[in-house]
């Protein structure tokens, strides 16, 4: 599905760039130009300054002839800085004029009142007025001023170029923005394109990282751990959905056996009894399987925790204790309990119960008449260790890491008659453990027996 140009992440991108390039450059362009007419505007007050100053000199140097000579020589001034229509005028202590350079009479009129000390602008000049000490001439007021014209000359080109970088901005910054936002995206388009490849049957293919160790690296990298889980899973399912296919097949080839026999010749009522019993004791494994199964995909269906309560750890214990006491007797095996009371988890109460079931079962299955099974049930520094410890005929060091796999048996070589199971016991009671925030360890001795240690969060 191709997306209209427009929406693209590219364009957006683009457009904000652009629109953040071109306000960042006129607010940048508009305080130069702000800061050359400060800086102009300056210039020329300074100018004013040193004016007035080398008039308030003037006026109080007494090797001056008369004041005629004072007056020619701001005229000549006057003359030679026309262009910038520079005057000056002198007021007397009655606020009279005295003199001023030629130009507008009228203009001078508004000069009345300026106060001192800091220069004006009034009607396009900028002027300053000072107060010169007490002279010969009685001027007590000396005001300096030029056309503000020039200025504005000056500000007009700075408008122009000002300007003329503004439209080229607006020309190149879509561009520019465009052409760095493809390059910034384009690693998006190669994961989007990678990623449209990928089919549940080819989970080989990964990502190409770029080696800049970026955010799209990085993101490339994340994405292949996904792809990697993701391919390990689907392998895991096809291996369980074979394996669950394979043991299905042989209580389902037994009872089809059993049935052929049946239907093959006339029987005693004895032989179709034994035969009945057989078909109901293959149906009872083939039950089991489904149960363990569903029980399988239940608890790694329930990540929501809908089916939680606090749950008294110590009561299921005891009562699996109890319901296997009797086969541990039967076949002369010492059970021991030792369970600490109250011990309290959250949970879900049917699935923690299977977990101890398998554990106790488990043990006392592979333990020889004559052996021991202890079951220790504690809480310690706010987690619960149920611990389930037998002497029977142990794991083997190479088969340690591979107990809790689906439907692995420690000895392949045994017939289903000598230790009945379907392998599925620890592979729930570790996926229980894990959904429950618990761990479970196993440590073992071939020949010697086997500990099975399982951590839960205590609500206590």
């Amino acid at each position: 599905m191709k997306s209209h140009p427009f929406k693209t992440v590219r364009f957006r991108i683009a457009a904000w760039n652009a629109l953040g390039v071109s306000l960042v450059s006129f607010l940048a362009l508009l305080g130069v130009r702000q800061g050359v007419w400060w800086a102009i505007q300056s210039e020329l007050d300074q100018n004013l300054y040193e004016d007035s100053r080398e008039i308030e000199l003037a006026l109080s140097d007494k090797s001056l002839g008369d004041f005629t000579e004072l007056t020619d020589a701001l005229e000549r001034k006057a003359i030679g800085h026309q262009h910038h229509e520079w005057f000056v005028a002198l007021y007397g202590v009655d606020n009279a004029l005295i003199w001023s350079s030629s130009g507008d009479r009228n203009f001078l009129d508004s000069l009345q009142g300026l106060g001192g000390g800091l220069p004006v602008t009034i009607q396009g000049f900028r002027a300053l007025e000072t107060k010169p000490r007490t002279n010969e001439y009685d001027v007590a007021r000396v005001v300096v001023g030029s056309s503000l014209d020039m200025l504005y000359y000056d500000m007009g080109r700075i408008d122009r170029i000002v300007l003329a970088a503004a439209l080229a901005i607006l020309w190149v910054a879509p561009i520019c923005g465009y052409w760095l936002a493809g390059r910034a995206t384009r690693a998006v388009g190669e994961i989007t394109e990678t990623a449209s490849r990928l089919r549940p049957d080819r989970l080989d293919e990964r990502l190409r990282l770029a080696g800049t160790g970026d955010e799209f690296d990085h993101l490339a990298l994340t994405i292949n751990h996904l792809l990697d889980r993701i391919a390990s899973y689907i392998e895991q399912r096809r291996d369980f959905l074979a394996s669950s296919a394979h043991e299905l097949r042989t209580p389902l080839a037994a009872i089809r056996s059993s049935i052929e026999v049946a239907l093959a010749n006339d029987r005693s009522a004895e032989t179709y009894r034994e035969l009945l019993t057989d078909i109901m004791e293959e149906g009872l494994a083939l039950e089991m399987l489904v149960n363990q199964l569903l029980l399988l995909s239940e608890t790694e269906g329930d990540p929501e925790h809908k089916a939680w309560e606090p749950v008294a750890l110590d009561e299921v214990t005891s009562r699996s204790a109890d319901m296997f006491a009797g086969v541990s007797e039967a076949r002369e095996i010492a059970l021991a309990v030792d369970i600490e009371h109250p011990v309290m988890v959250e949970g879900n109460r049917s699935h923690l119960r299977q977990v101890v079931n398998n554990l106790v079962d488990n043990a006392i299955k592979y333990t020889a008449s004559g052996g021991k099974v202890d079951v220790t049930l504690r809480t310690l520094k706010g987690t619960v260790e149920l611990v389930v410890s037998d002497t029977g005929i142990g794991i083997a060091e190479d088969d340690l890491g591979k107990v809790f796999e689906r439907f692995f048996r420690t000895d392949r070589a045994r017939s289903r008659d000598q230790i009945s199971g379907t392998g599925l016991g620890l592979s729930i009671c570790k996926a229980v453990v894990e959904t429950h925030g618990g761990t479970i360890h196993c440590t073992s001795q071939l020949g010697k027996g086997t500990t099975m240690t399982v951590r839960l969060p205590s609500l206590l």
